[in-house]
């Protein structure tokens, strides 16, 4: 979707979340834009309300593991939060993702377990600790973003908007 808008001189700048803990943001993301010349930024995911405040968004895309029949969307944790922000300052908030994400069989995104990753990848830094041993820690690998805060959900067989639960239905039922 980035590609397509930057092809048709629709991108003066991608922000680009580090995506903690596991940084897929800065090691994958960047990556893409870089090699495809497209302009972007990495930036703390911390920053992204300040980002916001300062009218440096104009659209929020995420991606999603998995988007229920009514239109909830888990995608990697902080998804969720960066929902709420880009609600609060009226910036519209698209999920991006394979047709094949959507799960009919799903009613809502209170269905979808919620992995908790290990310890480490947020108490240390390849083999440097960086968190005194010992510590509880709470490390979801996901959140899931409810179908309110969606203004599309976009995939390669068009976007569907709210009603979700209707349009994903219709769109389920037509002929491959």
């Amino acid at each position: 979707m980035i590609y397509h808008a930057h092809q048709h001189g629709k991108v003066k700048q991608v922000w680009v979340d580090e995506t903690r803990p596991l940084l897929q943001g800065a090691r994958l993301t960047t990556w893409e834009l870089q090699k495809a010349g497209i302009p972007f930024s990495l930036n703390i995911d911390s920053a992204a309300g300040f980002l916001m405040q300062q009218n440096l968004v104009d659209l929020v895309i995420i991606g999603a593991d998995r988007i229920t029949a009514n239109g909830d969307a888990a995608n990697k944790i902080g998804s969720y939060s960066l929902s709420v922000l880009a609600n609060a300052h009226n910036i519209p908030f698209y999920v991006a993702a394979p047709y094949s994400t959507i799960d009919m069989n799903l009613a809502t995104g209170d269905l979808i377990e919620i992995e908790q990753r290990e310890a480490a990848e947020v108490t240390q830094v390849g083999n440097s600790k960086t968190a005194p041993d010992d510590i509880e820690v709470f490390n979801p690998a996901f959140d899931v973003t409810p179908h309110q805060n969606i203004a599309a959900i976009i995939t390669e067989k068009g976007i569907i908007y709210p009603d979700f639960e209707k349009n994903l239905s219709r769109q389920f039922l037509k002929p491959a």
